[in-house]
């Protein structure tokens, strides 16, 4: 065991469930139009399951970086900073940066090759980049620049990644790698680079993680009323303006979010608490739709 399987649960669990409720009202509130409308081919309450779905779909793959870096350090490579200004001033930010005795390792990792045509190039030039960049500030290391994605059952690009690693490693007299799944912890060269460990744990820890997880996404704030209220009660005040100055996200969505109406009388009695005129302006909005209720 390199990892604890708690640890790892808990990263997964904040990474992609920390402050989603109040992401989602922001967004509600700033594109309604996404929700709501007579244009739409779904219903407000699949729109908002499909938001949130998505949501964790983007914060999952920014979880998994976490997770293999806290491996990757575990397993005793030295981590270097991943964000960094070049000379020109231009900030860049690498997946995973780690070195053993005089080799860094770069890794650009991403959960799965589907990216359309036009994002392949751009993820590459980025990899190119990057690479590049880390030659002007690693000039005392052999760097060795990888791709890998995560989810070995989606290959789309690979060719066209290959094709351009090996112009890549022409014209900078580099070794790129390209690697799906497991096959970054087999061996390269007749050495194993990465601990073999890590990918089984992942594997066996992530089964029993997803058997935790509900079938589908809570959007009943209500159900949460005490989690729901301590994570958005203090969002900036035009987020809740916005929200019920709007008849049909009042009408539309407030009744899938807030059907019992308890978070919000809890908003109402905070927002009462406040010195601030804008506050009291907020308790009033919202009392006026508990009432309705």
């Amino acid at each position: 065991m390199i990892l604890e399987y708690d640890f790892f649960k808990s990263q997964l669990n904040s990474k992609l469930f920390e402050d989603s409720y109040s992401d989602l009202l922001r967004k509600i509130a700033e594109n309604p139009e996404r929700y709501i409308g007579l244009f739409r081919p779904t219903k407000p309450k699949t729109k908002l399951i499909q938001n949130i779905t998505q949501s964790h779909e983007i914060r999952f793959g920014d979880a998994l970086e976490y997770i293999f870096e806290r491996y990757f350090e575990a397993s005793g490579f030295i981590m270097h900073t991943k964000r960094f200004r070049t000379a020109e001033g231009i900030e860049l930010s690498i997946d995973q940066l780690f070195s053993c005795e005089n080799t860094l390792y770069m890794i650009e990792q991403k959960v799965r090759d589907d990216h359309d045509s036009t994002k392949k190039v751009g993820q590459f030039d980025n990899f190119e980049n990057k690479y590049y960049a880390l030659t002007q500030r690693y000039d005392n290391y052999t760097i060795v620049p990888i791709m890998w994605f995560i989810d070995d059952s989606l290959t789309k690009n690979r060719n066209y990644y290959l094709g351009r690693m090996a112009s890549m490693s022409n014209d900078y007299g580099c070794s790129p790698l390209l690697f799906y799944g497991e096959k970054m912890f087999a061996s390269y060269g007749g050495v194993s680079i990465f601990n073999d460990e890590i990918w089984r744990e992942t594997l066996s820890y992530l089964e029993r993680w997803k058997d935790t997880l509900p079938d589908m996404p809570e959007i009943n704030f209500d159900n949460e009323a005490v989690t729901v209220f301590e994570e958005i009660k203090d969002l900036p005040p035009l987020v809740y303006r916005k929200l019920f100055g709007n008849e049909e996200i009042i009408h539309q969505i407030f009744p899938i979010i807030f059907p019992e109406g308890t978070v919000l009388e809890m908003l109402s009695d905070y927002f009462l608490s406040k010195r601030q005129t804008i506050y009291n302006t907020l308790a009033r909005m919202t009392s006026v739709y508990t009432t309705i209720k």
